[in-house]
């Protein structure tokens, strides 16, 4: 059982003691004077930490790019991707001090932990290795959301106010030096038992390679990903099924406490009846419209089963019908997409002569009676549902996956591509390894090449299908300057292939049927790039200044 708990009592700051009776040590509250003098003591106070670490809004996050879009027009994501929002936008202020929350528990606990002499330096240094890791996922997510940032690094009173912001450049170095420092005595073995969840050496290499590749430091994205993966701990989670593998990984039975996954590097893990979440019914939630709407832009990311794009000359994909849509695609797509056929959880859909509510072989439109859940796109999720817990109000305990394996693999291909150095042998030992796991294709340079297929584009595609719903692909479409795909319309399946009519006739559609879900989206160069300092920071520290195109 995993015994990281959300532990919610904080640590408080103390002033130094004194003769004078006002200044004496509070005898009952837990502060710095009297802390830290124990194991127990520095285990509660990582703790603290792993608290700050993102749970479902990892997926939520996800909302912010092309593949996934709410069924709220007000949803802050929503509006986020849709570029039609202001400064004083409350989840981007959330996204600031969120961080910078997590940030002082970590700060807090780096300044003390060496006052508990009892501990062997290596269990110190083991436990403050995890903490920084901690700090550096935190500072990761305000650098690449916020540009140049403040950097904090030692406790701040409760008076103090941050000071201005410094170069991204130097944040990613701050990042690097943690990064660094926790890998020299974290333990190299995936933590099991009472320790299960807890941060080992693989994280620290592997979120020092998502953002050295986020900041474009290819040769050092390259190093940290081989260092994972020369670990020699980490494999891809396989059941033995092409059909099965890569989704349940996603459900209880691909749980860390299950005992079968050797893939993720670091979760957000939770356990029934103490920790759990909601996001299986919101995927496909009964009566309501399902909170996560698959798009046309990531049912079109996916291949056909020969390796072709489905706009290829050679691609054997058809679309006559809604279930052809699933036909002859990357396997992925049916694991991650709700194909007709499926087990689900959203009960009546929009066939009315499906008399078997367990089994999805339509989408629903609008709501009725009785009722299901109702679809934006004509698409519903499979990837990250538990069946059973749809029914149910937050029981569910998916573990969150913040960092896999397979995207250490990912990074390493797209390192080793934009250093002009990757060779099929590297894709045989990264990419192919995916394909292997679901039984598709194997990626081939040459013939890429000979099919006038562009490596760059089949590289970012397979990041794309890979880490679909995993929170990252904002900051892919940001590294990669492709904002004009969140300025494009959000659209859906053809009008046409609703089994009742009636209840798409008022959907609005393009030019060749498809519905249109959202429009008047915009994205500005170089203003969308970046989200705005909040107005509540601006406000308490003018120095912070604004990101270029913002207008305080």
């Amino acid at each position: 059982m995993n015994k990281i708990v959300s532990y919610t009592a904080i640590l408080m700051l103390a002033t130094s003691c004194s003769d004078n009776f006002l200044d004496r040590v509070p005898l009952d509250n837990i502060v710095d004077e009297t802390y830290w003098q124990t194991e127990e003591h520095l285990v509660l106070g990582v703790n603290t930490c792993y608290a700050f670490i993102k749970n479902k809004n990892t997926v939520d996050i996800g909302q912010m790019g092309d593949e996934s879009i709410n069924s709220t027009a007000s949803n802050a994501y929503r509006l986020i991707a849709s570029g039609n929002y202001t400064y004083d936008l409350a989840t981007v202020n959330n996204q600031w001090k969120d961080q910078y929350a997590g940030i002082r528990h970590c700060n807090n606990f780096l300044a003390n932990y060496h006052r508990a002499e009892s501990v062997s330096e290596a269990r110190r240094e083991a436990l403050a290795g995890e903490a920084r890791v901690i700090r550096a996922l935190l500072y990761f997510y305000l650098t690449f959301f916020f540009g140049d940032v403040p950097i904090v690094d030692k406790p701040l009173n409760i008076d103090e106010v941050y000071g201005p912001r410094d170069p991204q450049e130097k944040v990613i170095d701050f990042i690097f030096d943690d990064l660094d420092l926790a890998a020299q005595h974290l333990p190299a073995e995936i933590q099991t038992g009472a320790n299960l969840g807890r941060i080992s050496r693989g994280a620290a290499y592997a979120l020092k390679a998502r953002v050295a590749l986020y900041a474009g430091r290819y040769d050092v994205a390259e190093r940290a990903a081989q260092d994972c993966i020369d670990l020699g701990v980490y494999e891809l989670y396989d059941n033995g099924d092409p059909k099965t593998s890569y989704n349940e990984l996603f459900t209880w039975e691909g749980k860390l406490a299950a005992g079968k996954n050797r893939e993720t590097i670091l979760a957000r893990t939770y356990l029934s009846d103490i920790t759990m979440h909601n996001l299986s019914r919101e995927i496909q939630v009964p009566d309501q419209a399902s909170r996560f709407n698959p798009t046309k832009a990531l049912v079109d990311t996916y291949l056909d089963t020969l390796g072709y794009p489905i706009t290829h000359p050679s691609s054997v994909y058809e679309e006559n019908s809604y279930a052809d849509i699933f036909k002859n695609r990357d396997p992925r797509m049916r694991q991650t997409i709700l194909p007709p056929g499926s087990v689900w959880g959203g009960r009546n859909d929009g066939n009315p002569n499906n008399t078997d509510l367990t089994i999805y072989t339509a989408p629903r439109f609008i709501a009725g009676n009785p009722g299901g859940c109702v679809t934006l796109s004509g698409f519903y999720f499979t990837k990250y549902v538990h069946v059973p817990t749809v029914a149910q109000v937050s029981r569910d305990q998916n573990d969150i996956h913040l960092i896999r394996y397979a995207e250490v693999l990912l990074t390493l291909a797209e390192a080793k591509l934009e250093q002009g150095t990757l060779t099929q042998a590297d894709v045989d030992r990264t990419i192919n390894l995916l394909r292997d796991r679901v039984g598709m294709v194997r990626m081939d340079l040459a013939w890429l090449q000979a099919n006038g297929l562009d490596v760059r584009e089949e590289i970012r595609r397979e990041r794309h299908v890979e880490l679909a719903m995993e929170g990252q692909r904002w900051f892919d479409i940001v590294r990669w300057k492709q904002g004009h795909l969140l300025a494009a319309d959000v659209k859906g399946m053809r009008r046409s292939f609703a089994v009742v009519q009636a209840d798409v006739a008022n959907l609005r559609v393009d030019s060749e049927g498809y519905i249109i879900v959202n429009d008047g989206r915009r994205f500005e160069d170089p203003k969308n790039y970046l989200l705005p300092v909040p107005m509540e920071q601006h406000n308490r520290n003018p120095e912070l200044g604004q990101n270029p195109g913002w207008i305080n």
